[in-house]
């Protein structure tokens, strides 16, 4: 079978499981193949060899797993990042976080922070790529983002700045922190995900309790009670009157909210000290 009709069973194959088949189909026969896309389009009269390997990647993905599971990969700001089943895969939307804390971090000298649920590691990595003074603590409650994590901070080389322990938020936090970043789980636990999230993606960095603000709430207290001055958070697209009924609550009087690319608020940044 030739790369052109690889390229067209596969597409028909993913119609309803991706909404761009051909665009998954092509990335699904380049991993198959070791080659780019391009290669599909300049030799698609090339037989592909092992059909059978490469049938078994389109099955996977008709069946809803991410591709991003599949390959083990993950595009994520200027990095590839290494994923599998059983940790978050990061979206866009966190590389927004990350340029608004590097913010922060350079204008007021920054040299130690914490993130609460590391997942694979993508905020932590980029960040400390970033800034090479920088320390880092990152925690997380499940065994397989530590793992997963740690992969990927050896890859880029920042494993000496960057330490994963096993934690509940920043109960097992020591030291000194400037700022805590996090992408909690702040989804409600009875909202209904599509097929390849709610399939495949950890429940537990989803859904952040019965109205999905729950987390994000300890969260603020925590960093709060900590005396750390700053806190970076990812929220839910329909969360900003919860949360800003909240810092009312509790006194927190320096606060913005972000948008993501699509014009959704999605995180906000408290000033404790302010």
């Amino acid at each position: 079978m030739t790369i052109r009709d690889c390229l067209k069973l596969a597409t028909k194959e993913l119609q309803t499981s991706c909404e761009r088949p051909r665009f998954e189909a092509e990335l699904l026969l380049s991993y198959h193949l070791k080659k780019d896309r391009t290669y599909l389009h300049a030799f698609d009269d090339k037989k592909v060899r092992n059909i059978e390997q490469f049938q078994k990647l389109i099955d996977r993905r008709a069946n809803y797993e991410p591709y991003e599971y599949i390959t083990e990969s993950v595009s994520f700001y200027d990095i590839e990042l290494y994923v599998k089943n059983g940790v978050l895969i990061p979206r866009p939307e966190t590389e927004i976080l990350i340029d608004l804390v590097s913010e922060i971090i350079e204008s007021n000298n920054i040299s130690s922070i914490a993130e609460i649920g590391v997942g694979s590691g993508a905020i932590s990595v980029v960040l400390a790529r970033k800034f090479l003074n920088l320390n880092i603590v990152s925690t997380d409650i499940c065994d397989t983002p530590i793992e997963v994590a740690n992969v990927n901070l050896r890859k880029f080389g920042v494993k000496d700045r960057v330490k994963v322990i096993k934690s509940n938020l920043l109960d097992e936090v020591k030291g000194d922190i400037d700022l805590v970043v996090s992408n909690p789980p702040y989804i409600a636990n009875d909202f209904k995900l599509e097929k390849n999230v709610a399939k495949y993606e950890p429940r537990e960095a989803l859904f952040g309790g019965v109205v999905g603000d729950e987390l994000l709430k300890q969260i603020i207290l925590d960093t709060c009670s900590n005396g750390i001055k700053y806190l970076a958070c990812e929220m839910g697209y329909d969360q900003k009157q919860s949360m800003e009924q909240f810092f009312s609550e509790i006194g927190v009087k320096s606060y913005k909210f972000y948008k993501d690319l699509a014009g959704f608020d999605r995180g906000f940044i408290i000033n404790f000290k302010d």
